[in-house]
Parts: structure tokens; C-alpha cells; sequence
């Protein structure tokens, strides 16, 4: 009888085909607009990183670009959960991610805790890059452009943090087990990689993201829920795209 269990060699190319479609991709490109920005007058300090720009002057064209981006950004999760469908040898993906687990309300509170443990020292984390120089000034898009600006930026952050915690969380750590490595081995590399894709921004924003990494892994080594990853992350881009944003029209010193 064959053996059902996947190949080293199978799972392992199949992570790197996942993260060149998706986050794998971001970090490269994340890492050669670090060097741009290190090497241009006036380094990081004088750099910025701009999240959801626009992507045309004309508004429906521009809503257009923003929902198709969002829509197939998203692809590349289904394509990890449908690989994930085809194990023989493992329990459900919904048991594997915990999606059958805690409940919409159970799911909400830890999601909220863990944004507020991650996103109150991300807050000094960012100040603190800045004031040394090693933070690219984030900018986000102005909350008045359009009627439809602040609805597609919540979009923006739930899309971000169902890729990032399903494929660099769920995904990439589940496949990393599969290949007997450690639980700490695991989690150290799956935050790598979340703060390599985070480089743009900057060395200390990297860094902050790598923290936050560290912890949504140990989370999810100890509890194999994804839900209240994805809840936090949300919640933290919300606070990002648009708390920002409020607070700088209003706050002479952001």
C-alpha cells in the first residue's frame, strides 16, 4: 500500500510556489524598495511608505483597480487551503486552522486582546523608528477622497490579515510541521518572514512585525485557531488605514 502522507520534497515545493504567488513575492520586492530608499538623499529618515494609494485619477476606475486588487490578492489563500484539502493523512483543514472552534463571539474577544497587546507597543515601536531614523514616514490615503475611500480601506485590512495569518500563520507553520520542524524553529521563521515583507516601511517596522509574528505563532501553536489572528490583524490595519488617518487631520504632531 502506498504511503499517503506528501513527500519532503512535494511539501516543500509547494510552500515556495505558495509564498512566490503571494507574501514570498511582497518580501522581495519589500527588500529592493529598503534598498531604494537606503541609498536615496537622505535615507529611511527621509523616506515615506504609502499604504493604499490610489490607483488612478478617475474614481471608478479607481474604486475598479482597488476591488479587483483586493479580490485577486485573495487567491492565493484559497489555493493554500485547497492544497491543504488534499492530505490523506491529516485531520480536516477546518480542525487544522481551528475554524470549527471558539465561536463568533470567543473569537472576537481574543482577536481584540491581541490587537491591543501588539498594537500599543507597535504604536512606540513606530515613533521610536523615527526618531532614529530607521522608519520610512508612513502615509495613508486621505479618508475624504471619495465617498467609497473608508469602506474600501476596512476591505484592505480584512484582505490583508486573512492572507497573512492564513498563509504566513496557518498555512507555511502546518507545512513546516509536516516537515518535522520544531515548534520553535517554525514560529521563529514564519515571523521572519512577516517582517521581511514589511521592510519597505523600514528596518524598525520590520522588526515590530517580527515581534508581532513571534507572538500570533506562539498563539497558534497553542491553540490552532486562526480566527482571532485574523480578527486582530484587522483590527490593527483598520486602526492603521483609517484611526490614522483621523487622528493626523486632527493632531498637529502626526
Amino acid at each position: 500500500m502506498s504511503d499517503p502522507r506528501p513527500s519532503s520534497r512535494r511539501l516543500t515545493a509547494e510552500i515556495w510556489i505558495v509564498l512566490g504567488l503571494s507574501l514570498g513575492a511582497s518580501a522581495v520586492y519589500a527588500v529592493v524598495s529598503l534598498a531604494a530608499k537606503l541609498t536615496q538623499p537622505g535615507g529611511l529618515r527621509k523616506s515615506t511608505a504609502t499604504l493604499n494609494g490610489n490607483q488612478s485619477p478617475r474614481e471608478w476606475l479607481d474604486l475598479t483597480y482597488q476591488l479587483l486588487g483586493i479580490g485577486f490578492a485573495i487567491v492565493p489563500v484559497a489555493l493554500a487551503i485547497y492544497l491543504m484539502t488534499l492530505d490523506k493523512d491529516q485531520p480536516p483543514v477546518r480542525e487544522r486552522l481551528g475554524l470549527d472552534k471558539g465561536g463568533v463571539w470567543n473569537n472576537i474577544v481574543w482577536g481584540s486582546l491581541l490587537a491591543a497587546v501588539i498594537g500599543l507597543p507597535g504604536i512606540g515601536v513606530y515613533f521610536a523608528g523615527r526618531a532614529m531614523g530607521i522608519t520610512a514616514e508612513i502615509v495613508t490615503s486621505p479618508l475624504d477622497t471619495y465617498w467609497w475611500t473608508v469602506p474600501v480601506l476596512v476591505l484592505a485590512a480584512v484582505k490583508n490579515a486573512v492572507i497573512e495569518e492564513f498563509i504566513v500563520v496557518g498555512y507555511l507553520t502546518s507545512r513546516l510541521r509536516q516537515l518535522s520542524w520544531s515548534w520553535p524553529r517554525t514560529i521563529v521563521v514564519s515571523a521572519a518572514l512577516r517582517g521581511s515583507y514589511h521592510l519597505y516601511q523600514g528596518v524598525g517596522q520590520a522588526f515590530g512585525n517580527f515581534v508581532m509574528g513571534l507572538v500570533f505563532g506562539y498563539w497558534f501553536s497553542r491553540t490552532k485557531r486562526v480566527m482571532p489572528l485574523v480578527i486582530a490583524h484587522t483590527i490593527l490595519d483598520v486602526i492603521s488605514f483609517v484611526g490614522y488617518g483621523f487622528l493626523r487631520d486632527h493632531v498637529s504632531w502626526l
